[in-house]
């Protein structure tokens, strides 16, 4: 027994393509379920009625035919001679196999013949014969019956109703085979699956309603303050069902601008998550579904092919049968050639069935001939338009999605056969492929789940101090965040579709902005706020022609944080666009993978106080244009592959620090031009290759910072100690084996940092250096710390971990600034100082750490 739950689940076989059928498909199933109600109705009744009965043929009735003068004669002579064999046939097998003809003759000649007395007595032997009764005489009827049926009846008569059953089912196969064929099953089920939920998706009737009613009074009304609603949009209750009074798109609406400024209409449905999750999948489904289908057109061609089969087939069946019509007759004549059993040579038989199998002929050759005008048809319109391209025109114009792209291919196909079924369901399916309405969704999805109190829980303080908040992987900026009016800096990373409306007109104390793969577009009352507010912007890129064009145009832009690659074609963009605007520009920071610094940034020159150039490892070449930057009192060149410094910096008069870490500089001979920059306080020449000092650096009387640091150095050369405003030293990860006593002669020295070498006594007149708040001496080869460490009364860090030492000085606790949190070293090493010590540097004096660097 079948429940009734599997009876229902095959009623859902057909609904589920029911779109894809246009109206001859559907007219073409309606003939065929005709035609095989015909079949099986013609072959019921030959099942149960079909017969053929059959008389013989006559002797005298052909005679009489033949010679009708003497037909009573003959008549009688036929009589005769069949009763004579009767008599011998009854003698040799004991039936009479001629009694049901000679019952009839004699009925036939009772008034002429008369039974003589033989026969009397033949007839009394016959009733006082004992013996079975066989019914022979019906047994020979059905026999000839039987025989005729094969011999004389025509081969249609006998086999239509088969094979209109056989070519029925070929019919049906044919108009159905290109939901069942592997490779094209799979994605008219995808196409199916995704069309329902699109057409049923909340998120549709949204975007429709949104859309129709976008420039109706009421709507105008909300744009003016109005508090009253619409009353045909609709709500979140009833957006899950869509019906016929769904509003349909208008043409006229908002559209979507960088340029200029958007309204923004207040949400009246609200999405929620699960719905805002679906209608995000689908447009996933929809876009990958797309991608699939569009590169070939084997649906297409297997409609094609199949309806060509059935045009094929419906002429080669209305071309045989039209010739077997009229052999289906009432009357046969049939010549079995049994005569030594019968007695008869000739059989006139009546096909009972005939006239009815004639009739169901005419009515199959009347369906065939519906069928084949409306296969003609078909291929009519599949080769009068072109179907592999499909163009949503229409509800661009309708709507305000004006976006929608043309189709083709299968994905075409599909669409132009569901616009025969019903053409709502491809305006629907045209809203998921708009990417104006997935931002929609994305920015309804995306302010329904970060509200202004998610928002407040991100933001968190930097190390300036400021409030910050970082956006990552967003599909766009929350509204909400431009209701953080206290806000200092935004940061915006990896959000493809963000957007600046002019609500950023509320964040006062907004002045730094980052944008790390994002490139942002701006309304223009957005960005007439950040022309005049923003102070500092970080971009970063793949490349540059991501950078958006609007950022050019801030003039009162003090700080531009370049990351990308501008070592291409493209950084011509940057020449074009120019930054020769940014007449406020201080500070500008790139890190890329340049070979010459770009000629663009020589327009903002005059006005620059800090460039940094941060390279990948590419050679920095051509450096002329520095002498342009008259103003530049910071200069970093890092890891550009350097190997001498650039005689272009010793023109810069104004030039306070210069950074040359990470280059491949051996030799520093030309340090000597340095005493031309007479306001050079900090020197970085870290992270290179440099093997000695030369003694010219005592002409850098004003210097103030000396970094050299991982460097090949091996000894530290007197002229380093003559720099008497020397305030930092830092020769870490070196090859130093003595500190020379002429260290003493740094009275102003704070920090010298001396880690990683390899140095074994500490003179005492380091300890001279009375200014000292931090001194590293890690990993070196010390063995022992002088007690006059504690001269260093101003000491706030001491790194010792790594060396030889055995024991700590117990003066360690006259160095009044120093506590344990400053003091590096291996505990153990620290457990050997006094406990009176030991409580002096677990005291917290509450004095912040520097180290200098």
């Amino acid at each position: 027994m079948f429940t009734l739950a599997e009876v229902a689940s095959l009623s859902d076989i057909q609904p589920t393509y029911r779109i894809l059928k246009p109206w001859w498909d559907v007219f073409m199933d309606y003939l065929a379920v005709v035609m095989l109600m015909v079949a099986i109705f013609a072959g019921t009744m030959q099942l149960t009625k079909d017969q053929v009965v059959c008389l013989p043929v006559l002797q005298s009735t052909v005679n009489s035919r033949v010679q009708p003068d003497t037909a009573g004669k003959a008549d009688f002579t036929t009589v005769e001679t069949t009763t004579g064999q009767e008599e011998a046939s009854m003698r040799t097998v004991s039936f009479a196999p001629t009694v049901p003809p000679d019952i009839l003759l004699s009925r036939a000649t009772s008034s002429q013949y008369q039974p003589t007395e033989s026969d009397q007595e033949l007839r009394k032997e016959q009733k006082d014969s004992s013996g079975r009764k066989t019914n022979l005489d019906f047994q020979q009827y059905v026999f000839i019956n039987q025989m005729c049926y094969h011999l004389a009846l025509p081969w249609y008569s006998k086999y239509f109703p088969y094979l209109v059953l056989i070519h029925t089912i070929i019919l049906i196969v044919s108009s159905n085979f290109w939901f069942k064929y592997p490779k094209t099953c799979s994605k008219i089920e995808h196409f199916v699956s995704i069309l329902g939920k699109c057409f049923e998706s909340p998120w549709t009737t949204k975007a429709l309603s949104e859309t129709a009613c976008e420039d109706s009074e009421e709507n105008k009304q909300r744009l003016t303050g109005a508090q009253s609603l619409p009353k045909y949009v609709s709500t979140s209750s009833d957006e899950g069902s869509p019906s016929a009074s769904t509003p349909m798109i208008t043409k006229s609406g908002f559209k979507f601008s960088a340029d200029k400024p958007m309204i923004e209409i207040p949400s009246v449905t609200i999405l929620d998550k699960k719905d805002g999750e679906q209608a995000k999948a689908l447009f996933e489904k929809v876009r990958k579904f797309r991608a699939h289908v569009e590169d070939s057109d084997l649906i297409y061609k297997l409609y094609v092919g199949q309806t060509v089969i059935k045009t094929v087939k419906f002429i080669f069946i209305l071309c045989y049968t039209a010739n077997f019509v009229n052999t289906i007759s009432f009357e046969h004549i049939c010549n079995p050639k049994v005569e030594h059993l019968i007695g008869y040579t000739q059989f006139e038989c009546t096909h009972n069935m005939a006239y009815m199998l004639k009739k169901l002929l005419i009515s199959y050759i009347s369906l065939i001939c519906v069928y084949g005008f409306i296969c003609l048809y078909t291929l009519f319109w599949l080769f009068r338009i072109p179907l592999k391209e499909y163009s949503f025109e229409k509800v661009r114009e309708e709507s305000s999605f004006s976006d929608i792209p043309d189709v083709k291919n299968d994905f075409a196909f599909l669409l132009h056969m569901v616009d025969q079924y019903d053409q709502l369901y491809s305006k629907r399916f045209g809203v998921f492929l708009s990417e104006v309405s997935e931002n929609k969704l994305r920015g309804i999805s995306l302010n329904h789940e970060w509200t202004y109190e998610k928002l407040r829980q991100h933001v968190s303080r930097n190390a300036q101090d400021k409030q910050e908040l970082h956006l990552f992987m967003l599909s766009g900026v929350p509204d909400a965040v431009f209701d953080l009016t206290d806000l200092d800096v935004l940061k915006l990373e990896l959000i493809p579709e963000a957007k600046i409306t002019a609500k950023i007109s509320q964040m006062t104390n907004l002045q730094e902005l980052h944008l790390y793969h994002c490139p942002a577009k701006v309304e223009q009352t957005a960005f007439s706020f950040l022309r005049d507010h923003l102070r500092c912007l970080h971009v970063k890129f793949t490349d540059v022609a991501e950078i958006p064009a609007w950022v050019y145009l801030l003039k009162t832009l003090r700080e531009l944080y370049l990351i990308g690659n501008l070592n291409s074609e493209n950084n011509k963009m940057i020449g074009l666009e120019s930054l020769r605007e940014l007449r406020h520009l201080k500070i500008l920071h790139v890190k890329s993978n340049l070979t010459k610094i770009p000629p663009n940034i020589t327009d903002v020159a005059p006005h620059l106080t800090k460039l940094v150039i941060h390279n990948d490892g590419t050679k920095l070449v051509v450096l002329n244009s520095l002498k342009k930057m008259t103003n530049v009192a910071e200069l970093e060149l890092q890891n550009c592959e350097l190997e001498r410094i650039p005689h272009a910096i010793f023109s810069l008069s104004n030039l306070q620090e210069l950074d040359l870490k990470s280059n491949s500089i051996r030799t520093i001979e030309e340090i000597i031009s340095f005493q031309h920059l007479k306001r050079l306080t900090c020197l970085k020449l870290w992270h290179n290759k440099i093997v000695s000092i030369p003694s010219s650096i005592t002409h850098i009387k004003n210097l103030e910072s000396l970094y050299l640091s991982n460097n090949k150095l091996e000894t530290l050369p007197a002229a380093v100690f003559s720099l008497q405003k020397l305030r930092c030293l830092d020769v870490s990860y070196n090859s130093i084996a003595v500190i020379p006593v002429e260290i003493g002669l740094l009275q102003n020295l704070q920090h010298f940092h001396i880690t990683g070498n390899k140095v074994d006594i500490l003179p005492k007149q380091l300890f001279k250096c009375v200014k000292l708040r931090t001194l590293s001496l890690g990993q070196n080869c010390i063995t022992s710390i002088p007690d006059k460490v504690s001269q260093l009364l101003q000491l706030t860090y001491l790194e010792l971990k790594g060396n030889c030492l055995d024991r700590l000085p117990a003066t360690l606790g006259q160095c009044q600034l120093l506590r344990k949190s400053g003091l590096v070293v291996e505990d153990h090493l620290f457990d050997t100082l006094p406990s009176e010590v030991k409580e002096v540097l677990n005291q917290d004096t509450g004095i912040p750490f520097a180290n200098g660097i």
